[in-house]
């Protein structure tokens, strides 16, 4: 694994593995379901990646949206490249919704909800990790049939 699914908790956070990319759990929470999506390649620009890693982004997205409708019935979702810090290809996907919603033991407002994603309110799990990261893996085994 790269160092920027390294930083991201990984294997703690893990919620899926597939043959070029990881769900994992973000640990900061702008939105209950709040995930990283990151390449295991060491690829820094998108347009690097083999074309299969591409190809398989159909299966992991509609995986991901599968089990986020499920845990959380978001409204909207946003995949967010931001590689500015984290220099690896990955992404941060935002399950969005009007007002809060709650698993894991958590409980989790959009607080930028309807404009863009207010990453700054973002939920700290520290302690709930855990519990959030295996809520969310149960939606992800069900999701994935």
């Amino acid at each position: 694994m790269n160092a920027t699914i390294a930083k991201f908790g990984h294997p703690a956070t893990l919620i899926a593995e597939f043959d070029h990319w990881v769900v994992l759990l973000r640990p900061a929470q702008p939105t209950l379901g709040s995930l990283v999506l990151a390449a295991k390649s060491d690829a820094t620009a998108f347009g690097d990646l083999p074309a299969e890693a591409h190809a398989e982004l159909k299966s992991v997205t509609a995986t991901i949206e599968a089990a986020l409708r499920g845990a959380v019935d978001y409204a909207k979702i946003n995949y967010l490249m931001l590689m500015m810090v984290d220099p690896h290809v990955h992404f941060h996907v935002l399950p969005r919704y009007e007002g809060e919603r709650s698993g894991g033991g958590v409980t989790v407002p959009d607080a930028g909800w309807p404009g863009q994603p207010d990453l700054g309110t973002a939920v700290k799990l520290d302690g709930a990790l855990d519990d959030v990261r295996d809520w969310l893996k149960g939606w992800f085994d069900e999701a994935a049939g």
